[in-house]
């Protein structure tokens, strides 16, 4: 049943156009695309901090899970302790703005039931394949059971199982679902960081933070929620970027197979 869910092509009433076609315009972005360590005091209107946030969210995720969270720090008292607990690096102290972006492990039951929602308002046949994904599959997929025992279980069973054929081995732990929602939060902080650059501002991801502290700040709950990145924003100052920016042979990292 799993497999044909993944594998089978399912019946839809639904299309969109993809006739977008713009290469330039994005390899121009990518490239222009720095880390910046320091801004100068421009403020960014509050529009287009909204906006950026609203196209970060529309980063692909695993099975549109979105276990993702974004904190704009906006209170004075709380940007003073993230600077701090920042290290008090450049990039932090002179940013117009600071957002910590937040993995979250634990909000895909809430989320199946939302996506499950959205099926029953959505105009259209939702193919059967899809409901049962998100009552059945998912729960089996991401539950990992008190203190891990499911998924233990579940990495016996996947392993005979795969003995024989192709199978899907993650998640199959807490530490897995960490990893799992890190990736497609990622995702969306790449976005975040683009779409700025489109508005005309940079941005630096900042992973040396006290991550813990942070935490804390943020009231996140312990073993479910964890501090992926912060994002510092602004407008580039004139020695903002530090260097060139240097990458390594292509052959190091493409590989044809």
């Amino acid at each position: 049943m799993a497999k044909s869910i993944l594998s089978e092509t399912p019946e839809l009433d639904y299309s969109e156009a993809s006739d977008y076609f713009n290469p330039e315009a994005f390899t121009e972005l990518v490239e222009n695309r720095r880390s910046c360590r320091l801004y100068t005091d421009e403020k960014i209107p509050e529009d287009v901090m909204n906006k950026c946030l609203d196209l970060a969210l529309l980063a692909p995720n695993s099975s549109n899970m979105q276990p993702w969270e974004f904190y704009w720090v906006r209170s004075e008292e709380k940007r003073k302790l993230l600077t701090s607990y920042c290290l008090d690096q450049p990039t932090v102290k002179t940013a117009a703005e600071m957002i910590v972006i937040v993995a979250r492990r634990d909000t895909w039951k809430r989320n199946s039931a939302l996506m499950l929602k959205a099926f029953d308002e959505q105009e259209g046949k939702v193919p059967d394949s899809a409901i049962l994904y998100y009552k059945k599959i998912a729960p089996l997929a991401y539950n990992q059971g008190f203190l891990g025992w499911f998924g233990l279980v579940k990495r016996i069973a996947f392993n005979v199982i795969a003995i024989r054929k192709p199978m899907v081995r993650q998640p199959k732990s807490i530490e897995d679902m960490r990893v799992w929602s890190n990736k497609s939060t990622a995702l969306a902080a790449e976005n975040l960081m683009l779409a700025f650059r489109a508005y005309g501002y940079d941005t630096c991801p900042i992973e040396g933070l006290d991550q813990r502290r942070v935490r804390r700040m943020l009231k996140l709950p312990y073993g479910k929620a964890e501090v992926c990145m912060a994002i510092s924003v602004g407008k580039r100052g004139e020695n903002g970027i530090y260097g060139p920016r240097i990458r390594f042979d292509r052959e190091l990292f493409v590989k044809e197979v």
